[in-house]
């Protein structure tokens, strides 16, 4: 095991497969300069035909990707920051989501479009967007949500090996966190998640960056003698529905914590699976901790209040202790 940032995994799972399979190439906007520090270096390891900066026109990027990736290459697509998902999202959607469907295979598309998302860095509405919900609604793209440098060191490689496309959404608020990242060629499936912290009181799902915020609520309540269940679902499509089910089960109360918007968030589609799958489970109501249905602010304080915290996880938690279904 070594302690590195996140950026730092992302990197370095991006040059061991470059260096595994010459037909891996990086092209977006300022992949050489990277502002993010993600692909610092690589234009200098694998020179300009792997490496490619790009004009800013998002529309033209993702063209360009699923392009190349139909071509033979595989491709990833760095977007920046994951509001640009948007511009691109023809290509996406229309396009990278549907080929190889529409081809009976014969066309596949090994492109994996790395953006990141979400607040904590007072980038303003138009950069601080975690549209993960948006593509996973798509049906055709893989989504991973890593949390932890491990995580996305081994997704993201992954990622790449994988002959379909994959939107890989990396927290803006983690990428200088410090993790454990095993040794070796590390590799996380996609869709598997995994409990984080086991437990029998609560189920809390937390989704990507939103993991930390879980933690430290869970350490809280565990004073309180509640015995938080913490499940990282790593991937939002395919979503693990089995480990989710099994814990709520366990539990019989459930939090969904997610820093998208409540009306685009996994909160939604998740509460809808228990629902449906394991209604006469619960013991409480559903309880979903979302950022609320406005832009992101930019001023830190109001940047602050609008994404959740430990503390509105320790307050949902609370309600739904003492609460019982009727």
């Amino acid at each position: 095991m070594t302690r590195k940032r996140m950026i730092h995994a992302i990197n370095d799972a991006l040059a061991e497969e470059m260096e595994r399979d010459e037909r891996v190439i990086l092209i977006g906007e300022d992949v050489g300069a990277s502002i993010f520090g993600d692909t610092r270096g690589l234009l200098d390891r694998f020179g300009p035909a792997r490496v490619r900066d790009t004009p800013i026109s998002e529309a033209l990027l993702g063209g360009m990707a699923v392009g190349a990736a139909a071509a033979g290459y595989r491709v990833v697509c760095h977007l920046m920051y994951a509001n640009f998902v948007y511009t691109a999202f023809d290509a996406i959607a229309n396009q990278a989501a549907r080929l190889r469907l529409m081809t009976n295979g014969q066309i596949r598309l090994p492109v994996t479009f790395i953006a990141s998302g979400g607040g904590g860095r007072s980038n303003a509405g138009q950069h601080s967007d975690y549209p993960h919900t948006t593509v996973a609604g798509l049906g055709g793209i893989y989504v991973a949500t890593p949390a932890t440098a491990s995580d996305a060191k081994g997704l993201l490689k992954t990622a790449i090996r994988t002959d379909d496309p994959v939107f890989f959404l990396q927290p803006t608020s983690r990428g200088g966190e410090m993790g454990e990242v095993p040794d070796g060629d590390h590799t996380v499936p996609l869709g598997k998640a995994r409990i984080v912290r086991e437990g029998g009181s609560v189920t809390i799902v937390a989704i990507g960056a939103m993991l930390r915020a879980a933690n430290k609520a869970a350490e809280a309540l565990s004073e309180e003698g509640i015995d938080v269940e913490i499940v990282d679902p790593r991937t939002c499509f395919p979503l693990d529905e089995n480990l989710i089910l099994d814990s709520v089960r366990k539990t019989g109360r459930l939090v969904v914590v997610d820093e998208a918007r409540r009306a685009g968030s996994m909160a939604g589609p998740i509460a809808a699976l228990v629902a449906e799958k394991v209604f006469d489970s619960l013991k409480a109501p559903i309880v979903p901790v979302t950022t609320r249905d406005l832009a992101i602010a930019y001023a830190p304080p109001l940047e602050q209040a609008m994404i959740p915290g430990p503390t509105d996880i320790i307050e949902a938690v609370r309600r739904i202790s003492k609460e019982s279904v009727t």
